[in-house]
């Protein structure tokens, strides 16, 4: 089962790198699915898989000096979802002390990522007919990366795929701009989102083993990911992120069947 989880991340990861989801939207719900862990644990383990893919990704980034990465909005993007991240992860576990059942916490995870990759879905369909709306407030970029921030660690999926949607509409930024900027904001909201959980004791009960496994497929993917990345234009992406999305409906599908009915 653990090496089950290897080639998952590997593969999470490579998908991830290449279209700036970080891989926990693949990671989380599969290992939903199959039932690997308890809940708490699968978010804990899916967050620091992609935090070790991101930083693979977004310290390339800087060393080679990206020029997708803004020093203004990118930073306020990031700061503000790293903070969202905090509150992201405060509401789960505020959610899981008031229910104490890990059926109606998947099953809410569950129903809100189906909705939210049900409408990424259908705006990167129709994206080519959608005029965006770009600001240059940093104001505005901070709101936006703290509800990134705050929705992706809720969900313990580390990075949406939303996160592409939201920077193309109100930010203009085509699609390798909006992957870069989208692993940044990845990145600190899953570092704020680690440094939360050991501080303050609450880091579930996890196989280490698995865990290290998972890290290394991350990172390995997220290598692998950006290399493959940087040999695909703007089009192919969009055809693999639609491919994606459309999968990770299915299995939201059958994860909320799961989680409801039992």
């Amino acid at each position: 089962m653990s090496y089950a989880a290897l080639l998952l991340a590997f593969g999470a990861s490579v998908i991830g790198g290449i279209c700036g989801i970080g891989g926990g939207v693949i990671i989380k719900p599969v290992l939903d699915m199959i039932g690997f862990a308890s809940v708490s644990a699968i978010s804990f383990m899916s967050s620091c898989t992609v935090l070790s893919m991101s930083l693979y990704n977004v310290g390339r980034s800087f060393a080679q000096k990206s020029k997708a990465l803004e020093k203004g909005k990118s930073d306020a993007l990031a700061v503000s979802a790293a903070l969202g991240g905090l509150a992201g992860n405060a509401t789960f576990k505020a959610l899981k002390a008031a229910m104490a059942n890990d059926r109606v916490i998947g099953a809410s995870q569950s129903i809100l990522l189906l909705i939210l990759v049900l409408g990424t879905l259908l705006y990167t369909i129709n994206k080519k007919r959608i005029q965006p709306k770009p600001t240059d407030s940093k104001m505005a970029c901070g709101v936006i990366g703290l509800l990134l921030g705050a929705v992706s660690s809720f969900l313990g999926i580390g990075g949406g795929p939303f996160n592409l949607v939201v920077l193309h509409y109100f930010l203009g930024y085509e699609t390798k701009k909006a992957v870069e900027n989208s692993l940044y904001i990845i990145l600190l909201s899953q570092i704020a989102n680690l440094l939360l959980s050991v501080l303050t004791g609450t880091v579930p009960a996890f196989r280490p083993s698995s865990l290290l496994l998972m890290i290394f497929g991350g990172i390995t993917g997220g290598i692998v990911g950006k290399a493959i990345s940087r040999k695909l234009d703007g089009d192919t992406v969009d055809r693999l992120f639609i491919g994606l999305l459309a999968l990770i409906i299915l299995i939201c599908v059958y994860n909320t069947r799961k989680y409801l009915l039992g």
